[in-house]
């Protein structure tokens, strides 16, 4: 079976990386720390306490205090440990996330969109990637699950889940303070305090988050610092704790008015010859208009009670709102050529119930789960064209109601041998009011432009749409001892299908060729199909060597169809030149690939360690090509998908005065990322590694620690987003040249082809004080 000889690979590959680099390491030490020690990790994945080492699926998950240790900053740092996982704040902004798991995401921030990889903060998933990219402080720990999650948790993903746990209040009053200073003018300040009421049934607890950072660069056209960070955040809770019982309030916000992220451009304009930038964190683009601002809010309430012995009810309550402004220059340059001002207003209510059932052998969840939602993206799309001043306008207000019904249990068939089953069943309905309008002498009046309406709207459509889908899971379990466990799983993902919020409705063909376009006609050019996942799996995981040394090994295939693959491109709207949506049911996708994560612990030294290798590729990709459905697989890649990840770390803690002294050296690599599916010279990122280290006292007890760290100590930079619109060959993708040897625009006239960085070298001084 090819599963079976991917895992025999697997092992072939994970000995010979322990051998070499002395390195293994699962889930650095997790969660639960109050009842878990250094020799049992524990997690919540399956929705219940268990070892690390029972839990029949792909995780990995990182505590708090490890992530203090190694100067994490925000959740995009977890991508550096777990294999097969990319994070990256998406393009022009500081906290709007993509992310992929397994070569299963989404990059496009748009509404209408849907994630591929669900992002779940204290139990309540995110809906949109707006504000998601969260910083850490004040957190247990975080869980990546790779492989489509639907019968433990409440949205459906069909590449993974992120899952972001802060602490829980204990019975001792605290004060937790926290202070960073670095390169860049780097200042940061937490203040975390808690106590208990009275007999400690009721606790108390809130944090305050300030966060800033001077550019990595600089816009040379406004003056304003580019890559900056300003940031306010804070979190409240109110907790109550009886026997048998436990409820929680909680409620974050967060106001990042960081400056707008200026793309670096790749190649010189084409027709003001403004020449490159030697900086690849400055740039030179004129909009500033809106001014960058994203608000971020929610509220939660989390119920827990035990019915009796057997039973274990459970509510998650949730409202959840943000809204963005981001002016957006796609050409980086002083002129309007594409400028793209935009608005993103995102607000979500959900409810989830779950029945847990612990009847010895038997051990399950049921589940209901609903949320209503609604993403609205407002743009304007500004070109510099012959015509003075031509805008296109853009709003997309897109609503998702969903309800599923979900069931997962696990049946010990013997003291070695278990089974675990379950299903999900989805409804989804999506909602979808689009306007498309031209403007002429000027942006649109939304965002305060003066431009006159020009012409009958692009787009003007009113649609709705319903998905169901029922996606089950099974698995398979043999536990040779308490310290080893095999297993064998398959599992669904799904994603409903939606509208294309860019469309141009004006383009879509006249099927029954009667001259007009009905409502159906437009719809169905607008629309786009569900996509579904198969995944199939088979690991092993084990603690050996007296629980010194743990290690997991994972082999994987996913057949994955139906791709929903939303993009932008240069067209021609009622004549006029413009900047369209083109969404394709891409058709089918392989990802197959390994995973291996391993710690050894002797002594005061921990050695740890991952990798990751994904062989993904397109099996079918149909395009239309001058009206002719064209496969064009072979030219095609599967983006945000290295086919290689991998990270090694050493840290020895040894006494030093009263107090331990950690010093950890660390080192993740990627293969070559392709940024979008059609390969990009210019964009796409050859591999790279990244070298980080820290140096961390901690005094007695942990009442105070000062540590020192620097983040890509060698200064690396590496691509990792970008936007291109310039003229291609249509089936290879290949970029076409004018006689004179010049990329020729689709778009504008300067030529768009512009990219973001990953930070560069950062070295900052923590310390903290408990007390």
């Amino acid at each position: 079976m090819r599963t079976a000889a991917l895992l025999a690979r697997t092992s072939c590959i994970a000995s010979a990386f322990f051998a070499v680099t002395a390195v293994p390491a699962v889930a650095q030490e997790t969660a639960l720390a109050a009842t878990a020690s250094d020799d049992v990790i524990v997690v919540t994945a399956r929705r219940r306490e268990e070892n690390l080492l029972d839990v029949p699926v792909a995780i990995t998950a990182i505590s708090g205090d490890q992530l203090a240790r190694t100067g994490a900053i925000d959740i995009t740092s977890i991508a550096d440990q777990a294999p097969n996982v990319t994070l990256e704040a998406s393009r022009a902004t500081n906290s709007t996330l993509t992310a992929f798991i397994r070569g299963v995401g989404q990059q496009d921030p748009v509404s209408g969109f849907e994630q591929g990889v669900g992002i779940y903060l204290d139990d309540v998933y995110l809906n949109r990637p707006q504000a998601a990219v969260l910083d850490i402080y004040d957190v247990e720990r975080i869980e990546v699950l790779r492989g489509p999650q639907g019968t433990l948790y409440g949205r459906n993903t069909v590449g993974g889940a992120v899952k972001y746990v802060t602490r829980r209040l204990d019975d001792t009053a605290h004060v937790n303070l926290r202070g960073t200073l670095g390169t860049y003018r780097q200042t940061d300040g937490i203040v975390s305090a808690s106590t208990p009421i009275g007999d400690g049934t009721v606790r108390i607890g809130g944090s305050l988050a300030r966060l800033s950072r001077g550019g990595f660069g600089k816009n040379l056209t406004t003056g304003r610092e580019n890559y900056n960070k300003d940031i306010w955040a804070g979190r409240g809770t109110l907790e109550i704790h009886k026997d048998g019982f436990f409820a929680r309030v909680s409620g974050d916000y967060t106001r990042d008015r960081s400056n707008e992220r200026g793309g670096h451009r790749l190649i010189p304009s084409l027709q003001t010859n403004t020449p490159m930038l030697a900086n690849v964190y400055d740039s030179q683009g004129g909009l500033v208009s809106p001014k960058q601002n994203v608000k971020a809010w929610g509220v939660s309430l989390f119920m827990e009670g035990e019915l009796n012995d057997m039973l274990k009810l459970r509510s998650i309550t949730s409202h959840r709102k943000d809204d963005s402004a981001s002016p957006i220059d796609f050409d980086a340059l002083p002129a309007a050529d594409v400028d793209v001002p935009g608005f993103y207003a995102n607000k979500q209510t959900s409810q989830e119930v779950q029945l847990l059932i612990d009847a010895g052998r038997l051990n399950g969840l049921i589940g209901a789960y609903y949320l209503d939602a609604s993403a609205l993206t407002q743009f304007d799309v500004r070109l510099f064209t012959t015509l003075n001043g031509l805008t296109a306008y853009t709003s997309a207000d897109i609503g998702t109601k969903t309800a599923a019904g979900f069931a997962d249990f696990t049946y010990d068939l013997s003291d070695q041998l278990s089974l675990s089953v379950g299903g999900r069943y989805t409804w989804d309905k999506r909602t979808a009011n689009i306007l498309r309008q031209n403007y002429l002498g000027g942006g649109s009046p939304v965002f305060g432009g003066a431009g006159t309406a020009f012409g009958a709207p692009g787009t003007k459509f009113a649609g709705d749409a319903v998905f169901k889908k029922f996606t089950p899971r099974a698995s398979l379990t043999y536990k040779p001892s308490a310290d080893q466990t095999a297993y064998i799983s398959f599992s669904q993902g799904f994603k409903g299908g939606g509208f294309d919020p860019r469309g141009a409705g004006v383009n879509a063909p006249d099927l029954d060729k009667n001259g007009s376009l009905s409502d159906a006609e437009v719809s169905a050019f607008l629309s786009f199909k569900p996509e579904k996942v198969n995944s199939y799996e088979i690991g092993y995981k084990a603690a050996m060597l007296d629980r010194r040394l743990t290690l997991a090994l994972a082999a994987f295939r996913m057949d994955y169809t139906d791709v929903q693959i939303p993009g932008s491109v240069a067209c021609t709207v009622s004549g006029l030149p413009s900047f369209c949506g083109v969404v394709s049911n891409a058709g089918k996708a392989r990802m197959q690939g390994i995973e291996a994560e391993g710690r050894f612990r002797t002594g005061g030294l921990t050695l740890s360690g991952s990798l990751g290798y994904i062989d993904a590729k397109y099996r079918e990709y149909i395009t239309n090509i001058a009206s002719k459905p064209t496969d064009v697989a072979a030219y095609r890649k599967v983006q945000n998908t290295p086919a290689w990840t991998g990270n090694v770390q050493a840290s020895y803690t040894a006494p030093a005065g009263d107090g331990a002294l950690t010093t950890t050296l660390g080192m993740s690599w990627k293969s070559t990322t392709y940024q979008f599916e059609i390969p990009n010279p210019y964009l796409d990122q050859p591999g790279y590694q990244l070298v980080d280290a820290s140096l961390v006292y901690a005094a007695p007890d942990k009442r105070w620690t000062i540590g020192l760290f620097g983040k890509n100590l060698f200064d690396k930079h590496y691509k990792t987003s970008g936007y291109t619109f310039m003229a291609a060959n249509p089936t290879t993708g290949a970029l076409l040249t004018n006689p004179a040897g010049l990329l020729i625009p689709a778009l504008g006239k300067e030529g768009t082809l512009t990219a973001f960085y990953g930070n560069p070298r950062q070295v900052f001084l923590t310390g903290t004080l408990s007390f």
